[in-house]
């Protein structure tokens, strides 16, 4: 695979299973070096490992996006071990507690937005910060079909991600001239953790999520990780504010 990335730094947020495995690999194996940073710790250092034993080079950072702390000092921390940022995946994000809206809590609610949204300003705050400096770099934010579509059951969720679908249109606006591009992917039914954990592994209720996508299947990370790192690249050197459904045909009907 061609070294599109040699030389560059890319940070993953919510790295450690899911999307952002699949993305932070996919960034190593094009020769990119890897901040792998997440609130969970993954025991087993399964995502650093995968790249390293390719021969990668990769660091993780825990660290709560919610946190306007932790995500300063999980960037100063990139900086110090890196020196630059080039590529920015704000995805870590949480599905929330499925109810209907009169149902859903207030506590749900806040943990919802704080993760989801406030957790991808604040890294977008510190990312331009130090992209600013170079006048360059590319983030990309991981929204859903959810960002461009109702979806019943998930009030909070739908709300973070129809706000990082703004939030990203904004700000792809008011750094175009700086030579930052913003973008967001917006993800159909993917097969992660967050799936299983919202089906119970239930191979009825896959089935009713499979019945959601026109394409007759769920998704891979890969396939979403390959959005991304295509947006990161020169080849999308033209694109910037849009939201890109990665999602086997959900939004087309």
């Amino acid at each position: 695979m061609e070294k599109i990335f040699e030389g560059r730094v890319a940070i993953v947020t919510g790295g450690s299973f899911g999307i952002g495995r699949a993305t932070a690999v996919a960034f190593a194996m094009r020769g990119a070096k890897v901040v792998i940073a997440d609130c969970m710790v993954d025991k087993e250092n399964e995502t650093l490992s995968l790249i390293k034993n390719a021969g990668g080079d990769a660091m993780f950072i825990q660290c709560d996006v919610s946190d306007s702390f932790a995500v300063k000092d999980m960037i100063e921390k990139v900086i110090a071990r890196f020196g630059r940022i080039d590529y920015a995946f704000n995805n870590a994000g949480i599905e929330g507690l499925l109810n209907n809206t009169h149902e859903c809590t207030e506590a749900n609610w806040d943990k919802t937005l704080s993760i989801n949204l406030k957790g991808v300003w604040l890294c977008m705050k510190y990312e331009i910060q130090q992209m600013l400096k170079v006048k360059k770099g590319v983030i990309i934010n991981c929204a859903s079909v959810a960002g461009l579509n109702g979806f019943a059951g998930l009030p909070a969720y739908t709300a973070s991600k129809h706000g990082i679908v703004g939030l990203t249109r904004s700000a792809a606006l008011e750094y175009a001239k700086q030579g930052i591009r913003i973008n967001a992917v917006c993800p159909g039914v993917i097969h992660t953790p967050m799936i299983d954990r919202i089906t119970g592994k239930d191979k009825e209720v896959e089935k009713i999520y499979i019945g959601l996508e026109p394409i007759g299947r769920m998704g891979n990370p890969e396939e979403v990780a390959e959005a991304v790192v295509w947006l990161c690249s020169d080849a999308a050197s033209f694109v910037t504010g849009i939201a890109m459904p990665v999602d086997g045909g959900f939004t087309a009907g």
